[in-house]
């Protein structure tokens, strides 16, 4: 019976609170977290497109598709290798391709010197959130 009305405060708690203030602890929660992966980009054929946020996506704007991260979620993507590195704001979902963390617009890849190449290993640090 506890569980049970712990479940319906829980529930009530989140149902009071906001769209915007629940993505807002889910990334504040993410600040400083730090993770290695395969990065790719996608660009000119989904010109226009709406991404899953609800923006139009822009090839020119330095955006990612990340698959868990809220958002608006800035974060650093960095190749050690090159020590190049770009801040991206979170706006669409994805990679939809197995083994790669996240996917970039093409302003940003070429700022990281990878638009000519599929993938490369990369490190992500959340920094923030816009707004």
């Amino acid at each position: 019976m506890k569980a049970i009305k712990t479940a319906a405060l829980v529930a009530v708690m989140i149902a009071s609170t906001s769209l915007p203030a629940l993505a807002e602890m889910a990334g504040s929660a993410n600040l400083g977290r730090e993770s290695y992966g395969m990065a790719s980009w996608y660009g000119p054929g989904f010109k226009g497109q709406r991404t899953a946020s609800g923006e139009k996506f822009n090839p020119k704007a330095l955006t990612a598709a990340h698959p868990t991260l809220p958002f608006g979620t800035l974060v650093e993507v960095s190749r050690p290798d090159r020590k190049k590195s770009v801040v991206v704001v979170v706006t669409d979902r994805g990679p939809y391709v197995a083994g790669r963390s996240i996917d970039l617009s093409r302003a940003a890849a070429r700022r990281l010197h990878m638009s000519y190449l599929g993938a490369v290993p990369v490190r992500m640090q959340v920094i923030g959130m816009t707004e």
